[in-house]
């Protein structure tokens, strides 16, 4: 279910979203106009992007924010991934960066870092939003990611950086408490670094309501625990998933 990669994220920064090439090549007809099967999200058709320019547009009043993590976050540089690219796992179980689908209206990720302090070395975070062109396409992203946790249990993000161990669970709209959208994916693993080290806590998310995927990522480091990386990635999910909800909710 990767999405760990330097994909989406720049400089390899964290998993974000998937297209290892499953989905159709020509753009899937939308079918995002309906409301069943969207999570809790009553949708106002109106208010859904169409085109890649308001699909950037809508990314930028959602994805996360330093703040969006915590007080002690702060962005790192690059701060934002090229959106002309997203990540893509290779049958080698490298991720590399390559042309975002036909079926992609618009992606972008950002990087972000809890600085090393008090003898503890610095979490790395990141987020991506995508936004596909119908529902379809979103929930195809969303069932590569579990064949790709299973296909590659240990996976290469950028040179350097490894995620191994990986395990993934999905948790439905409806399913245990989970009413945030209409699908949710965790997969956490161990992190080695060869300038940070490890193997330390990993941690990725990726959540779909409607045409969207929302998705975040946490590197642990020396003297962090898993604990914190999950309060920093569950606070920055639960964020964007609000303000999603809040950009297409139908009004009044």
């Amino acid at each position: 279910m990767a999405c760990s990669s330097g994909g989406g994220s720049p400089g390899g920064e964290g998993k974000s979203t998937r297209a290892t090439g499953g989905a159709p090549s020509e753009p899937a007809p939308d079918t995002t106009s309906g409301i069943e099967d969207t999570g809790d999200i009553e949708a106002d058709p109106a208010r859904l992007p169409t085109s890649r320019s308001e699909a950037l547009d809508f990314i930028g009043r959602i994805i996360a924010d330093p703040a969006s993590f915590g007080p002690d976050v702060t962005r790192r540089t690059p701060y934002e991934s090229d959106p002309a690219t997203w990540p893509v796992l290779g049958t080698d179980c490298v991720w590399q960066q390559q042309k975002p689908m036909a079926s992609v209206l618009a992606t972008r990720s950002r990087s972000f870092e809890v600085p090393a302090a008090d003898g503890k070395g610095p979490v790395r975070l990141s987020a991506v939003v995508t936004v596909h062109r119908s529902r379809e396409d979103a929930q195809w992203e969303m069932a590569e990611s579990v064949e790709e946790t299973m296909r590659c249990p240990t996976q290469q993000l950028q040179k350097g950086e490894l995620i191994g161990s990986l395990v993934a669970a999905t948790l439905p709209q409806g399913k245990g408490g989970q009413v945030n959208s209409a699908d949710a994916l965790t997969e956490i693993g161990q992190y080695q670094s060869s300038t940070l080290g490890g193997p330390f806590p990993y941690v990725w998310q990726q959540a779909q309501s409607l045409q969207f995927t929302v998705a975040v990522t946490g590197k642990g480091a020396k003297g962090r625990t898993g604990d914190e990386l999950d309060e920093l990635t569950n606070v920055a999910q639960a964020t964007m998933l609000l303000r999603l909800k809040s950009a297409v909710e139908k009004q009044g």
